[in-house]
């Protein structure tokens, strides 16, 4: 218990750091001269395969589903208590997390960038070198701290085996 409540801030603070950082720096630079808010494209099919990479950002914004059931293995669960209503309630607090670290990121940023900002907008800001290598330590430390939520099936998969073949019963 006490490892996955240290794992939920250490995956807080990343994802706060990296979020703060890149709007707070774009703000920082102020709206770009010659901002266009249009289309980056002219032709219709150019506009729909835009609009699937734009879902497609957000989905990756949002990825995470594949750990839930992970989570929700590692919880005690009864006919009287089922895990469900602890993790739904947690599915939507950690959606509402992300929303509130990432539209700040992407409305500054589109205000400030307009159609020019690239998908992530640390290419876009460049500078300072410092910061934005600041913000992806964070998501080099996300990431490696998601890694052990989802190796977790596989651990427990080489533990059973392995007690399995040596008849540790």
């Amino acid at each position: 218990m006490f490892k996955s409540i240290i794992q939920s801030t250490d995956f807080l603070l990343t994802i706060a750091s990296y979020s703060t950082i890149a709007w707070i720096t774009a703000a920082e630079q102020g709206k770009q001269a010659n901002v266009d808010y249009g289309f980056r494209s002219s032709s219709i099919a150019g506009i729909v395969l835009n609009f699937f990479n734009g879902l497609g950002d957000i989905a990756f914004a949002y990825a995470g589903h594949n750990v839930v059931l992970e989570i929700q293995a590692t919880i005690p669960s009864t006919a009287d208590k089922p895990s469900k209503g602890p993790m739904w309630k947690g599915v939507i607090i950690a959606y509402i997390i992300v929303a509130l670290c990432y539209f700040p990121v992407a409305l500054v940023g589109y205000w400030i960038f307009g159609n020019e900002i690239d998908d992530n907008i640390l290419i876009t800001l460049g500078k300072p070198r410092w910061l934005i290598a600041a913000a992806n330590l964070m998501v080099v430390i996300h990431v490696i701290g998601s890694y052990q939520v989802i190796s977790l099936m596989d651990g427990d998969e080489i533990l059973v085996n392995f007690i399995n073949q040596n008849k540790f019963h």
